[in-house]
This record gives structure tokens, sequence and C-alpha cells, in this order.
């Protein structure tokens, strides 16, 4: 989920362009204005991050912290304990009360994270099994609901990224031996399997999220998504394929031309939080930066169906542990950064994550940020926030946010922003009070 501060700000979305295709060839549900996506991720249920559920890793707060992920979890827990712990935590962090919640917030779609441990684990690795219950349980819901699921493998052997929402929070080393990627492939045809058996509930299967640019080879990456691409093919020939951008420059994507794809798209993830260029701007300044973000969707969308997979209304990093278990923030000089320092001379996370805690001005900013979010992202195909709901930090979570009336509800009652649709998805107009074109 969160990209590393040595990132631009915004990151870029990957112009790919595919041998005698255009976008409407390689989508077929995609980037028609009237099958927008408007989503949220399940963030937390299936691959542990502990920032959005603090309550399974307190008992490990300190000074030095040695569980710090999903793989440290299962380790100091031991399986059967752990198996016991999250057999619980399966049954009750998304329930059918809160699909039927998000499907009357106007909702069409979830991302679903699990990790490849769901489907393979070997005798020296501390994951436990039987998330595929649980999943599926979920599927059935969203069914009954008419949502749609894009089935996101989240954690891959030897961590793709190093972020604790790998699973493994440390050394990237998913490239370093093969059977990695085979592994990784046999999750996939799992995923695959199950969307298979939910031809009208699973619509896309993310291949891997958030492989790190600056720890993996490019060609690794482009090896890794064409076998994936036929894996999962061979096994749900009509699902949508999602490939993730790697953090990658358009520029640096020349090979990713790949003749004989089709219905795939492309997923990028902004945030204005990890990056001190994002972190450090005023309100207003992040109103406007949303219209760039509109113009790079926009102008990738027309080589390839782009979603927004993850952004958030935090304008901080103050959510406790966002940056990792123990870990503080950039905002307030917890953490230590380039800045070695607050953002500014005073700056506190004190109310900064609370509903409860914001002023007037406060709510009106927050919901004036989630439109004009909305817009940038819809001048592709749409988008995905993260988070569905969090047992802390409101600023990441859309139940509660839209009950509160800082996220439009239904998601197209927009106040003070307005897209139009009027012409054709690459060519779209934003009309609000911090984009003119």
């Amino acid at each position: 989920m969160r990209a590393l501060a040595r990132l631009s700000a915004v990151v870029a979305v990957v112009f790919v362009t595919f041998a005698g295709s255009s976008p409407s060839d390689l989508s077929r549900r995609f980037g028609y204005g009237k099958d927008i996506i408007r989503g949220v991720n399940l963030g937390g249920l299936f691959v542990l991050e502990p920032w959005i559920k603090p309550s399974l890793f307190k008992q490990w707060e300190g000074d030095n912290p040695q569980v710090v992920d999903e793989w440290t979890y299962c380790a100091a827990l031991g399986k059967n304990e752990c198996t016991s712990r999250l057999k619980q935590h399966w049954s009750t962090w998304v329930t059918e009360s809160d699909i039927a919640t998000l499907s009357k917030l106007g909702l069409n779609y979830l991302r679903i994270p699990i990790g490849y441990w769901a489907f393979t684990v070997k005798d020296d690795e501390p994951y436990v099994q039987g998330q595929i219950p649980y999943l599926k349980k979920v599927l059935d819901w969203m069914r009954k609901y008419n949502l749609y699921a894009v089935l996101d493998l989240h954690g891959v052997p030897g961590s793709q990224n190093g972020f604790d929402n790998s699973g493994k929070r440390g050394e990237v080393r998913w490239q370093q031996t093969q059977e990695n990627i085979d592994r990784s492939i046999q999750a996939l045809v799992g995923l695959a399997k199950i969307a298979a058996e939910y031809p009208n509930v699973v619509d896309a299967i993310e291949l891997v999220n958030e492989p790190a640019s600056w720890a993996l080879s490019r060609q690794g990456i482009l090896d890794y998504y064409k076998r994936a691409y036929s894996a999962v093919r061979d096994v749900a020939p009509s699902v949508t394929i999602v490939i993730h951008d790697a953090f990658f420059s358009p520029s640096d994507w020349p090979q990713f031309n790949v003749p004989g794809w089709s219905n795939v798209i492309l997923d990028t993830h902004t945030y204005h939080v990890f990056v001190k260029d994002r972190l450090m701007l005023s309100r207003d300044d992040h109103l406007k930066a949303t219209c760039q973000d509109a113009s790079n969707v926009r102008n990738f969308n027309t080589q390839l169906w782009t979603i927004t997979g993850e952004w958030s209304l935090a304008t901080t990093d103050c959510a406790r542990w966002l940056n990792g278990f123990g870990k503080g923030a950039r905002w307030d000089g917890s953490l230590p950064w380039e800045l070695n320092g607050p953002v500014y001379q005073g700056a506190t996370c004190a109310g900064q994550n609370s509903i409860s805690a914001w002023d007037a001005p406060t709510r009106v900013f927050f919901r004036q940020f989630a439109e004009a979010q909305m817009d940038a992202y819809e001048a592709g195909s749409g988008w995905f926030f993260w988070n569905f709901k969090t047992e802390e930090a409101d600023d990441w979570n859309y139940i509660k946010l839209a009950q509160n009336g800082l996220i439009p509800n239904p998601p197209t009652d927009r106040h003070y922003s307005r897209y139009s649709l009027d012409n054709p998805h690459g060519r779209i107009k934003l009309n609000s009070p911090w984009c003119h074109e």
C-alpha cells in the first residue's frame, strides 16, 4: 500500500502500448462511462497490516518490537494459536453487514488483497492457511448484494517490496529464486480457479501488488507478467487481468508492448502522505494536485485503461503504525526522515485521524478532497479507496467517512467538483473550483 519516500509524489502510470490494440480492445468492462469502477479495498482481512487493526498487534508494543507483520505474528504465536486467532479475525473483520453497507453506499466493486500463503506454504514458513472458505463466503455475500470483485495477489514469496503489506517486512527477495516465481504462479492459478467458480462475481485478478521497481529487475517483472497472464488465461479465459505499474515512469517501459494480450488494465496508486512534496502541501494545494493526477490518468488511459487501485483522504501520515509497527510519523517528526523534524514547527498528530476532532473547515476540506480525487481517477476507469474500514484511522475509513458526509453517498453525489462524461474517456474535461480545462 505504501510507496517509499524516494519515489515521486505522484506515482506515474505506465504507458503501455499493446501492438495492434486500443483501450477498447483491452477491456471488456472497464473504461466505459456506464461501468466506471467505484470501489474500496478489503484491506487487513487476509494480509495483516498493524495500522489497519492495531488490536491484533498491541501485545507486542514496545521499544524494540519483534512482531511487525503477518510472518512474525504467526512466528511468535506458533501455528496453532495463530490459526485460532486468525480464524476469529477472518470471521469478524468483514461481515455480511459490511458488504451490505458498501453496496448501499453506491459502490460496485471490491478489491480483495490476499497473500500467496493461502495457496502454498512451506514447512519453514510460519504462515497458516484456511483463508479460502472465508474468501468464498465474502464472494457469496458480494453476489447477493450485486458487487464485483478484483482478487489481488498482495504478497508473494520473498516479498516483492519489503513492505509489511506483502506479508513480510524487510528485504525484497522475490526474484532471487525461480521457486518464488513458481509459487507466485501457483497462487495465481488458485485465484483463477476461484474466479472460474464465481464467473459473475470475480471480474479481475491482479497479478501482483506493488512490485518494487527500485529493488527488482524490470525484465523480471515483464517475464513474470507474461507467464502469469498465460497461467491465469488457461484457467479463467474471460477474467480481466490487472498489472501494477511497479512505480516505473512511462519512459522505463518500452518493452511492455506485448502483442496478443487482451482484456488487460493497469493499476496505479496515488497517496498524498508518503513523500515530501505531497505531505507538505497546503489544503488548497492538495486539491490542485488532483488536477495533475487527472491529466496523468487521462493521458495514460488513451494507451491502456487505468484504475487507481489505492487512494485515501489522508494528508498526514499520523495513523498509528502507518509507516510500520513501532514507527512514528514524518508529520510530527517522530519518524526520522529527510527534514529531520516535523513538516512545520509545532506540527502535531493529535486529532489528525479522528472525525470527532475535526472542525467545520476541516470537514469541508475532506469532502472537497474526496470529490476532487474521485473526479481525477474517473478520468481513467475508476478507483478503489483504501480502506473499507479501520479500527482507528478515520481518514482511511470509507464507511465511516461516507456515513459522516465526508465522502459522497452515493459517490456521484458531488457538491464541489464535477466531471463530464460527454466525451469519451481520454478526453474528459474537469470543471471544478481547482481544475479548469
